[in-house]
């Protein structure tokens, strides 16, 4: 039976690889994507020519309506959703959170957790029809451990992790399974921003002495997703080179 895995965020990145990753496991991909619209078809003709059945698909995850069409025009096109990687997320500018204005605080929980509210809306029905489906949602360790001047940002990936929890023991009895991985620091266009300096000083604070990569984060989700994790559920892996300890 073929699984289509809807990514979102799934252009650049994290969702990137693991748009990839999960092409390379024999299922058909659908990619979301905001404004990377280019990227997107890119990676979805590389995909195909590596004998994928993979589409872009472009919607803005904050706005639910945007999500409702562009499921429908996955299930035409590939088929019901059964793998949900809700990996689309922003993060916004570092800084003191008397200084974080509603535009910015509203706008991260709308992608961050709204976004992931729609998507999961969305697909529930077939899965429970199903009684089958796996989700998996992109935390972070700073949704674990909080970050000074990153409050914003850890606030949402925090609220994603509560989400993960709840909804997998809503879920089980329709054998449906909710996990979340936490990625550390991973060498991406978001992490890039912060300059040679402090991403030498976050490799030097990670115990196995290296940011990670996005195709580390893919393989967690990977199996998270697969049937070799079928008796995992509700639970938080952390894919950040020992740096929470």
């Amino acid at each position: 039976m073929t699984n289509v895995a809807l990514v979102t965020g799934g252009s650049r990145g994290i969702g990137q690889a693991i748009a990839r990753t999960l092409g390379g496991r024999g299922y058909d991909v659908a990619i979301n994507y905001y404004r990377n619209r280019a990227t997107a078809e890119e990676l979805a003709e590389e995909l195909r020519r590596a004998g994928c059945n993979a589409v872009a698909f472009g919607a803005d995850m904050a706005n639910s309506s945007e999500v409702d069409a562009m499921f429908h025009t996955i299930e035409t096109a590939l088929g019901p959703v059964d793998t949900l990687i809700n990996n689309a997320g922003i993060a916004p500018p570092s800084g003191l959170f008397q200084d974080v204005d509603d535009e910015t605080w509203n706008r991260a929980f709308a992608v961050n957790v709204g976004g992931m509210r729609s998507a999961i809306h969305r697909a529930l029905p077939h899965m429970l029809h199903e009684k089958r489906g796996s989700i998996v949602n992109i935390s972070s360790i700073w949704g674990l451990r909080g970050a000074s001047c990153e409050t914003v940002y850890a606030a949402t990936k925090a609220a994603v992790i509560g989400l993960t929890r709840s909804l997998a023991l809503e879920l089980a009895p329709s054998s449906i399974r909710v996990n979340a991985v936490a990625p550390g620091c991973i060498k991406t266009d978001m992490l890039s921003t912060l300059g040679p300096e402090t991403l030498a000083d976050l490799a030097a604070q990670t115990p196995l002495g290296r940011l990670g990569t996005p195709e580390d984060v893919a393989a967690a989700v990977a199996f998270l997703a697969s049937d070799e994790a079928a008796f995992i559920t509700g639970q938080i892996l952390t894919v950040d080179g020992g740096f929470t300890g």
